[in-house]
């Protein structure tokens, strides 16, 4: 599924094209993706102009001059195409301004298309019990600290709970506790305040470099250029069962299960 990083990238390459301009044309080719698509969709986008895109947690936005935004969340498999040089039976919804076309792809129809007023962003459910953006100021040691204050579960289902923390999710979690040297199956309220000043700065470096990297590509994520990330690349533990550590400090990468998906880390330097 593509994550935090997959996202931002979305958002940032549709900016290049989107931002500023009007939609002259939208155009439905199934009734549904997950849900139903808005039934006003259409009818509020055309000739609506957008006037910035934006990300919260897995969801991007297109903000409206008709004080609307659409939100789009890809799902498993979906993504973006600019100027796709042929339909495919895939594109579910295409949004065109005077000069491009915006295919959304999805071919499993796990992902979702909602229209919601702007001034009811901050309550609609998706996101009304969301946590801290993790690359914004609002994600802190002393968040976390309160957040994770009794907690028995292990800190990496804790990070993944998008009520602590909004968008991480597994690829990531793994990563960033390797690089704060964290064991995945501590304790969150166990997790020490020194490990906590590591983890924040962990999350936000692994998040950051991924977005420069153009996100992890993996499986059907591609980016809306149709070029793929590489982050992928540089995974220090994710997927990479039996591998030496990279900190060459004589341990070895290991699978667990946690809360019916993979965690890997390192058996030496996670604690």
């Amino acid at each position: 599924m593509p994550e935090l990083p997959e996202v931002e990238t979305t958002v940032r390459g549709l900016a290049r094209f989107l931002d500023g301009e009007r939609i002259t044309r939208v155009q439905l080719n199934r009734p549904n993706l997950r849900r139903p698509f808005p039934p006003d969709l259409v009818q509020v986008m055309t000739g609506a102009t957008v006037t910035h895109l934006s990300r919260r947690a897995k969801y991007g936005l297109l903000h409206l001059d008709r004080g609307s935004a659409m939100i789009f969340h890809l799902g498993m498999s979906g993504r973006w195409r600019i100027d796709p040089e042929e339909a495919d039976k895939h594109d579910h919804l295409v949004i065109e301004t005077a000069d491009h076309q915006f295919a959304l792809c999805d071919p499993r129809r796990f992902g979702s298309v909602d229209l919601i007023g702007e001034d009811a962003l901050d309550t609609w459910p998706q996101f009304a019990s969301l946590g801290p953006e993790p690359l914004g100021p609002q994600l802190t040691p002393e968040h976390l600290k309160d957040a994770l204050k009794g907690k028995t579960q292990s800190i990496k289902l804790c990070l993944l709970d998008q009520r602590i923390i909004a968008g991480l999710g597994n690829i990531y979690v793994c990563e960033a506790l390797w690089r704060a040297g964290i064991h995945p199956r501590k304790a969150g309220g166990k997790v020490t305040k020194p490990q906590l000043a590591r983890l924040v700065p962990a999350i936000k470096d692994v998040l950051e470099t991924s977005i420069k990297d153009g996100g992890s590509s993996l499986r059907d994520y591609a980016q809306p250029d149709g070029e793929l990330g590489y982050f992928a690349t540089r995974f220090d533990v994710y997927g990479r069962t039996g591998e030496p550590c990279r900190r060459d400090d004589g341990g070895a990468i290991r699978r667990i299960a946690q809360g019916g998906r993979s965690t890997w880390y390192c058996t030496k330097c996670q604690k």
